[in-house]
């Protein structure tokens, strides 16, 4: 689950992370009252106006200003929310701004020049240990400072059953270049971020600058948080903070239901039990010269009403060409999976309207393919793999 920035940073201060501090608005009259509470409490006679929307690379698209006076936030504020906002990691439609973040101006001046840094916190799945990531080159994609200059990336693997240890927050300050009350503050910035990430059962925690002010305070300037969905059940205050309007809708609806579901680009929609039997269906399309529509386990039960509820998740693509059922019946029977899909298709009338390819195998298999082949619908059966694929192939071309 993704974390708005402001989100993610209200996180972060809870567990000792110095951050930029802002107060987020809907509209452009509370941006401007935020920007007045902010000058009240920090000074600060700037503002930095931020679209608040799951995705990287905001300041490319618009999405980041900065505003001099209150004129300028409430414009600003105004341009912003309910814009759709493209940037690289949108599709070209872009998403839809629905709230931005008033942020304080730390950009001051003072006694040195503010740096900006890069750091992460994940897990290294190849050693399975958590990983700090960081680099001089903040406020760069990271990608681009991974190609072009590799030696300025660090980590530091840390072991999950010891923790973070002082000479490790120390090392990460002495390869960053710090030095005195920086150098301080950056190893305890460090053991904070890692605590939040360990303690929040987060899968990433990515901060992209972190600032060394010009008065040599450390603290986050913008956040990425995303939290571990399987550990959410431990974080109820957490969970509470998923923004459903940020999140594609069909997924929404299949995970309201009990359906894993994943949204893609193809035209051919997937219906099949098991995650492993799921990957290898996707492969079957893409050899067959299609390409899947979506990813979708309805699990051990597939029942009419599950069947039905799935079929109409897959048909809400206007994308889909041709639907590939493929179960394999262990503990659940072929046969009722067939009379589950007879029923939903019959119930679901016109609403089908693209070619069903049903593959069965397992306990009665062939009893299943009866009930497919005598229904008198629009649905072909299979037996095996290869005939799946060459039903398939003969659909999409």
């Amino acid at each position: 689950m993704n974390l708005h920035e402001y989100q993610g940073k209200e996180l972060l201060s809870s567990f000792g992370v110095r951050i930029q501090r802002g107060i987020v608005a809907q509209n452009a009259g509370e941006a401007v009252d935020a920007a007045k509470k902010l000058t009240e409490e920090t000074g600060t006679g700037w503002h930095v106006i931020k679209a608040q929307v799951h995705a990287g690379g905001r300041g490319k698209g618009g999405g980041v200003k900065l505003a001099k006076n209150l004129d300028e936030v409430k414009t600003i504020a105004n341009q912003i929310i309910g814009m759709n906002l493209v940037t690289p990691q949108t599709s070209a439609e872009g998403k839809k701004v629905h709230q931005v973040l008033i942020a304080e101006d730390v950009y001051y001046p003072g006694d040195s020049e503010p740096e900006e840094y890069y750091m992460s916190v994940l897990l290294n799945r190849s050693t399975g240990r958590n990983m700090i990531m960081y680099s001089t080159e903040g406020g760069m994609d990271i990608e681009t400072v991974a190609e072009e200059t590799p030696h300025l990336i660090f980590t530091e693997e840390i072991d999950p059953a010891i923790g973070i240890l002082p000479f490790q927050a120390r090392k990460v300050a002495f390869n960053l270049g710090l030095s005195g009350t920086a150098f301080k503050e950056m190893t305890r910035f460090v053991t904070s971020l890692y605590t939040a990430y360990v303690k929040s059962d987060a899968s990433l925690f990515e901060i992209n600058p972190v600032l060394k002010t010009s008065d040599d305070k450390i603290m986050a300037v913008d956040s990425k948080v995303t939290l571990d969905d399987n550990a959410l059940y431990r974080h109820k205050d957490l969970a509470e903070l998923r923004d459903l309007r940020e999140e594609n809708p069909i997924e929404v609806e299949a995970k309201e239901v009990g359906l894993n579901y994943v949204d893609l680009d193809g035209n051919v929609g997937c219906m099949v039990n098991g995650a492993g039997l799921a990957m290898a269906t996707m492969d079957l399309i893409k050899q067959a010269g299609g390409e899947p529509a979506n990813f979708l386990d309805v699990g051990g039960t597939a029942d009419a009403a599950r069947v039905e509820t799935a079929f109409r998740i897959i048909l809400k693509d206007p994308n889909v060409k041709a639907i590939l059922v493929n179960i394999f019946g262990g503990i659940v029977r072929c046969d009722r999976v067939a009379q589950g899909i007879v029923d939903a298709y019959k119930n679901m009338g016109d609403a089908i309207n693209v070619p069903i390819i049903v593959r069965l195998q397992g306990t009665n298999a062939d009893i299943a393919k009866e009930l497919i082949d005598s229904s008198g619908l629009d649905v072909q059966s299979a037996i095996e793999f290869q005939e799946a694929a060459d039903k398939v192939q003969a659909v999409v071309g």
